[in-house]
């Protein structure tokens, strides 16, 4: 979004044409998830495997098959979806940027639970 959308007093509008906007949404993140779990699947297993309704599933994975993350395969009436997991590469290198931070506070969280460990065997 635009900074000057919010100067000029223009609502803000969603957008699902990049990965990070797709993936932002938790129902489309549950439907990668299970799409890396189980592999290809048919839009009535899909809705099978989750608590969203056939139309719901159908929106949230027309805008995955728009920015990429899936593919579909028509097999007789069936629509198939399979996830394109190299499409998720480029959210995988904006996180690990954040790795060094990550292992930073889970050493210090490790320090700390060692040292009252310790404490904690000498008081006794």
């Amino acid at each position: 979004m635009l900074l000057w959308e919010y100067d000029c007093g223009m609502p803000p509008t969603p957008t699902t044409n990049d990965i990070f906007s797709a993936i932002a949404e938790p129902n489309r993140r549950e439907l990668v998830s299970l799409l890396a779990r189980r592999g290809p699947m048919a839009v009535g297993d899909i809705v099978e495997a989750t608590e969203l309704s056939q139309s719901s599933v159908s929106k949230h994975l027309g805008v995955l098959l728009e920015v990429g993350v899936v593919s579909v395969d028509r097999q007789g009436k069936q629509r198939i979806y399979k996830l394109e997991a190299a499409e998720l590469k480029s959210v995988y290198d904006w996180a690990k940027g954040f790795e060094a931070l990550w292992d930073h506070q889970l050493a210090r969280i490790k320090a700390r639970a060692e040292s009252r460990a310790a404490a904690a065997r000498k008081n006794n």
